[in-house]
Parts: C-alpha cells; structure tokens; sequence
C-alpha cells in the first residue's frame, strides 16, 4: 500500500508533471527488461533449453 498524508495517498499529492516523469521511467524500465529477455534468447532454437555455459 501507498503510504498516507492524511486522509490521501502520496500518489494523489504528485504533480502532473511529476506523475508523468514516473511514468516515463516505468515504461523506459520495462523496456530494459524487455531487451535483456530478448537478447537472453536471441539466436536460440525453439524447444531448446540454453547451454549451461550461456546460463551462467
């Protein structure tokens, strides 16, 4: 849970601008992630496990 100011989340208390910058940040992160997954099972072949040495 969001911590509280009162009655209200921290949430409700952000800006617009400041509401927005998180959300860039959040979709930028999750794009990271996206690219390491993919580039982790890039050139591998379908119902193929990865090597143990690529695992590591």
């Amino acid at each position: 849970m969001t911590a509280k100011i009162g009655s209200k989340h921290i949430a409700q208390h952000r800006g617009k601008k400041e509401r927005e910058e998180i959300h860039k940040m959040n979709i930028a992160r999750e794009a990271l992630k996206i690219a390491a997954a993919r580039a982790r099972y890039r050139n591998q072949q379908k119902g193929q496990r990865a090597p143990a040495a690529a695992a590591a």
